[in-house]
């Protein structure tokens, strides 16, 4: 677009900013405090709009569509009320570093101080939790503000950032002068660098690669593959960044999640080398921060400076783009050869990961083997927060990139609006969301969104009817008082066909698998409610043994 300086409100700049930064998609609730930016999104057709039941939701999508998708997700909303409703997924995309722009409506500028109707001083209530937060005050810097937004997002470790909009500045009309469109910075080590890394590496006897979320932003999957198999380095994958490294490959050693099997945690505390790539080696993927010792010398690359130390002390610290870093790495040389210790650790991840199940395992095994044997290897999964994740996350083999979209934050009500935002970024792709009872009806009226749109997602929902893995928590430390963690009787199948869903109800496998077939072949936004026992509570334990385990101590 060539569009470089013309007269135009503010409301307008903004969907040129857009236009121009190649954005398809924007995901909102409507509100009266951004009526203009709405108006011109009205006359812009390149654009479609993506009214959600609930900001949440809509922040949600953004998030998911943008992981996705690898552009910035774009949620509008209004005022302090709507700003509320969507910070979780602000605060999402910041802990899962996304990229993500949003616009939020505000009081006029003349009543701002003055308590006006739904007023928050939105540049400080995002503050702690978003890259940049702004108020745009002059319509005349529409483009400045929403282009550096845009650099912002991008650059760096990406993360969300927030603009305010003053309802009367989105009116005014000024000479825009828009600048180039935003090109994402990829700095690459110095050869220093790199020579240091490969004298490290050459006096290692037990390396290991830690690869998260920095690879898939840089979209160096393929590198990452090229630089294991050139040096026969195992890999283990950061908390739910599975998608990084094929879980199919001989030199796959597992994922560092919640309740990791001690076979893949021995892998890394064995490891007298780590290397760390484009990960932040959070208190998940590193067990509350006592995974790596001071005995272990620590490579950390990460494109953000600030990521280098915040958590484990480097040997060496390497501010790169992953692709970039993974393209000067290829240069080195090094005389060990690490096959045996490689394939080690991968025979000890297939040993904690075999799925083997018998008639009388709960209907989560059977549904996960069930999946494995019969999704595309391309079929995208989502997940909310959740035991029932575990099942995911211990056996489900992630082969390609783009496979796996799930909150590193933890956040409940994520998995359905975050297949939306999936599939809307690669239609194409057979989306599966997994959510249990208690995240999926914080934000179940999403299903109507995609009902509404069309968005042909399978949501399982697995109905124990309890917030299962708070219960398992009070059961480890408070056994038998159980608080507040029960929940009532829902039918999610009836819920679903009310909202214009195809629901269905399930409690065994073959009512499963004739479920999920029916569901592949419809091409309509499908729920599947499946009922599990409470008793089975997570992957290895039931609440009887948690609690006797508990009363024991």
């Amino acid at each position: 677009m060539q569009v470089t300086n013309t007269t135009e409100t503010a409301a307008k700049a903004i969907i040129t900013c857009l236009k121009r930064e190649g954005i398809e998609r924007v995901f909102c609730v409507p509100g009266e405090s951004y009526l203009p930016v709405l108006d011109a999104l009205h006359d812009e057709t390149s654009i479609q709009v993506i009214s959600a039941r609930h900001e949440g939701g809509a922040a949600f999508m953004a998030e998911g569509y943008a992981k996705s998708a690898l552009k910035p997700g774009i949620v509008l909303a209004t005022r302090g009320v709507g700003a509320a409703n969507l910070s979780i997924g602000v605060h999402t995309a910041y802990q899962d570093s996304t990229p993500m722009v949003v616009f939020l409506g505000q009081v006029h500028s003349k009543f701002r101080g003055k308590e006006g109707f739904q007023e928050v001083d939105l540049d400080q209530y995002f503050q702690s939790i978003a890259k940049w937060a702004v108020e745009l005050k002059d319509a005349e810097r529409t483009p400045e503000i929403v282009q550096r937004a845009f650099r912002i997002a991008t650059s760096g470790r990406p993360g969300p950032v927030i603009i305010s909009l003053p309802e009367d500045v989105l009116k005014q009309e000024a000479r825009m002068k828009y600048g180039p469109v935003i090109h994402r910075p990829t700095p690459a080590p110095s050869m220093t660098e790199v020579k240091k890394v490969e004298s490290l590496l050459d006096s290692a006897k037990r390396p290991v690669i830690i690869a998260g979320g920095g690879v898939k932003s840089a979209g160096a999957e393929q590198q990452l593959k090229q630089f294991a198999e050139t040096y026969h380095l195992p890999v283990v994958t950061a908390f739910r960044r599975h998608d990084v490294f094929p879980n199919n490959h001989l030199l796959y050693a597992g994922h560092l999640g919640l309740g990791t099997a001690k076979e893949i945690l021995e892998t890394v505390r064995a490891a007298d080398v780590v290397l760390a790539m484009g990960t932040r080696l959070s208190e998940v993927t590193t067990q509350d921060y006592s995974l790596l010792s001071p005995d272990q010398t620590l490579i950390h690359i990460d494109i953000d400076y600030n990521s280098i130390g915040k958590s484990f002390t480097p040997v060496l610290g390497i501010v790169a783009d992953m692709k970039e870093a993974l393209y000067q790495l290829e240069k080195i040389t090094v005389k060990q050869s690490w096959t045996t210790w490689a394939f080690e650790r991968n025979a000890a991840f297939i040993r904690a990961s075999r799925l083997e199940v018998e008639t009388e395992d709960p209907i989560n095994s059977h549904i996960i083997d069930y999946l494995i044997k019969t999704l595309p290897e391309n079929a995208l999964i989502t997940n909310d927060a959740g035991n029932f994740a575990g099942w995911v996350h211990s056996y489900y083999p992630f082969k390609y990139p783009h496979t796996y979209v799930g909150p590193t934050s933890g956040a409940m009500g994520y998995g359905m609006p975050g297949a939306i935002g999936a599939k809307l970024a690669l239609p194409d792709r057979l989306v599966v969301s997994f959510s249990g009872d208690g995240g999926f009806m914080m934000t179940c009226q999403e299903l109507e969104t995609a009902v509404r749109y069309d968005i042909p997602i399978i949501c399982l929902v697995f109905n124990n009817k309890m917030y299962g893995t708070i219960r398992m928590h009070q059961e480890m430390h408070y056994p038998t008082k159980v608080m507040a963690t029960d929940l009532g009787d829902v039918s999610f199948k009836d819920l679903a066909i009310s909202l214009g869903a195809v629901g269905y109800c399930v409690s065994s496998s073959q009512e499963f698998k004739v479920a999920f077939a029916e569901a592949c072949q419809l091409k309509r936004p499908v729920l599947i409610e499946i009922l599990t026992d409470k008793e089975q509570i997570s992957v290895s334990s039931t609440i009887s043994q948690i609690r006797d385990r508990a009363m024991e101590q």
